[in-house]
Parts: structure tokens; sequence; C-alpha cells
């Protein structure tokens, strides 16, 4: 039951008839985890505070810093050196006195993570790191929870949902990590301050409709978000069993910092890549949507957008030095790992800061 005061709280809700009383009971009754209190932490948990899912934990062992506060919203000027789940627990109640909000000052392991995920029934991938992504992914499919992931870097912004009713997983999609340091996160590459605002925002969506069981639950598909043009793209993902069991019969890697330490891939400055414009050995692979500019005019490259990797990848050649690029080198980098791990290329070099850079 509500009171009153719940009442004019979740007006706006409850004049939907796709939520109403029955869907605001589904919101309070519900326990979500947060893995994260940053750039997208921030707007998932505001929004899902706001919309009174009833338990909202969060988990975060970092402290506030001042190169935070260019988007994480949540925090301001006094809460610098303070735990970001405290910091956060302090500033929801605030927004919403209804919800239960669980702070967790502690990073999460491979020894806590079970114990952790078990009181909750969704899980939000709010980290910027490939270490925590795999642990929390295998730990959703050791516990058959939902996971909605955001990632962000620059411009470009991913969301999807993983475990889902027999979904994808992460490791559908990138069965291998990517190498150390073939992709920065935010701290060294730099982000756009709403870009974490935009994905965390379509993160607390995806969270609402799986709760609700409302709309297209972005499931076996990754959208793939460009805030310079407000663009976006949507690549369909293949659920894949072996990936799948290998986790269940394996369980959690003891160290999952070590599994993403390996060297670091073939990379190429846009400076060395226009020395080998006449190589008839070298191909240039764009694999951005054939709308996006700029194109590359000093040669005539081969032309696969990412969504179109998995039907057309036999048309990339093995033999030869292949030149993979899109706008800032996330992409491509993306690209390379599938392709690598699903199609046992070994010759592709990845452009360094993207055709933007050319």
């Amino acid at each position: 039951m509500f009171s009153n005061t719940e009442i004019e709280r979740y007006d706006r809700h409850l004049k939907l008839k796709e939520v109403g009383i029955s869907g605001q009971e589904k919101l309070k009754k519900a326990k979500v985890l947060v893995v994260g209190a940053g750039g997208l932490g921030c707007p998932v948990l505001q929004y899902l505070t706001a919309a009174g899912v009833g338990t909202i934990g969060i988990i975060d062992d970092d402290i506030v810093s001042l190169s935070n506060l260019q988007r994480q919203i949540l925090f301001g000027t006094t809460d610098i050196g303070q735990n970001k789940a405290k910091v956060a627990k302090t500033k929801l109640i605030q927004l919403n006195p209804f919800v239960e909000i669980e702070a967790l000052q502690k990073r999460l392991t491979a020894e806590n993570s079970l114990t952790i995920f078990n009181h909750y029934d969704i899980i939000v991938d709010a980290t910027d790191n490939f270490s925590s992504r795999y642990l929390i992914n295998d730990t959703c499919v050791l516990l058959d929870k939902p996971l909605v992931y955001g990632s962000i870097s620059k411009f470009e912004g991913q969301i999807s949902v993983f475990n889902y009713q027999g979904s994808a997983t992460y490791r559908c999609l990138f069965p291998e990590p990517p190498q150390s340091g073939s992709i920065p996160n935010c701290s060294e590459a730099g982000v756009l301050g709403v870009l974490p605002g935009i994905i965390g925002t379509k993160q607390a969506n995806e969270v609402l409709k799986i709760i609700l069981d409302i709309g297209e639950v972005l499931a076996n598909k990754l959208l793939i978000y460009n805030a310079l043009n407000e663009s976006s793209l949507t690549i369909r993902i293949k659920r894949n069993e072996a990936e799948v069991k290998k986790v269940i019969t394996n369980g959690l890697n003891k160290n999952y910092e070590l599994i993403c330490e390996t060297t670091l891939p073939n990379e190429i400055t846009t400076t060395d890549a226009k020395k080998l414009l006449e190589d008839k050995a070298v191909v240039f692979l764009d694999i951005r949507d054939h709308w996006e500019q700029p194109r590359l005019t000093e040669v005539t490259p081969l032309e696969i957008p990412l969504e179109d990797l998995e039907d057309e990848h036999h048309q990339i050649p093995k033999d030869k030095k292949v030149i993979v690029f899109c706008q800032t080198g996330g992409r491509s980098q993306q690209a390379i790992e599938y392709l690598k791990s699903n199609h046992g290329y070994t010759n592709l070099i990845n452009l360094k800061g993207g055709i933007l850079e050319w």
C-alpha cells in the first residue's frame, strides 16, 4: 500500500496505464544493485531512486575527486575526499526517503560478488574497467541475474541488457578481455561531461522496463550512441552457449585483474598510416556506418559497418595488413577484438584516435 504522500510523489507514473498502482508496487518491491557510483552510476541511481525502486544497493570503494565533478552530478565540491557510495546514499535519501539505500563502501571482488549479488534482482554495470565487467558478467551468469550494461569513452557510449531471459551475455559479445591498454578508460581518453548522463539514463530506462515488464528490453542487442552527431546504431548479438557453459563450469576467476594483463595490441598512428597509403599489401577497413563523415579520400577503403561484420567478415583478407578505423578508435578496437576472438584474425591494426585524427 502507498501513503498519500507516495501517491502524490508517483502521480505521473500512476497516470500511465502501463505503470499504474500495480506497476508502482512492482517498483517498490524491486531490488537493484548499481556497481559503481561514478559518471554512469550517478544518473542511474538518481532516476531509479526518483522512480521509487524499493531497494537500491551501491557498491564503490572510490572517493570523490575534483576531476569527477565535471560529470558525476550527484557530488559537489564539499564531497571531495569522501566515499562515493556513502555520499550517494545521503543525497539519494534526500531525493526519496521511501527508498531503502544500501551503501557498500568496498571493492567488488570474486570473493564477495556472489554473496552481494544474491540479494538483488537486477544488476547494473556502471564501472569503467574490463576486469570488473567480466567479474560482473560471470557472477550474473552463475546466479542467473539480468545485467544492464553501459560504457562510455570520449563521445561514444554503449548500452545492452545481458543474461535476460536466456539472452546473450557480455562474453557472447567479447569472449576474451581486450589486451591491456588497448582501450583507454575515461581518465586516460577523456569523456564529454553529458555523455554518462545520456547513457546512464538509458540504463535506468532498461531497468524500469525489466521491472515493469513493458516495452522491448535491449537484450541480444548492443546500442552504440555517438554524442557528436546524435546518431546511434544497434548491433545484433547471439547467445553463445559454449561461452556460457565455460562460466558455469569454471566458476569465477580467482583474480580478474590478471586476465586483462596481456601485451599491447598492434596500433598505428595516423602519421604512420598515411605512409602506407600506396602499399598494396595494406588494406584500410572502415567499420563506421556509410553516412558517417569525414570519409577517407586518399585511398578506397573496404567498408563494412560494425553491425554487419558478423555476416560480411569473409571480405576481410587474412594475408595482408588491415588497418581498421572508425571515428575515434573505440569501435575499431572492438571490431578487432571481435574478429580475433570469433574468426581468428591476427593481421588487424587499430588506427589510433580514429579518422578524426587524420
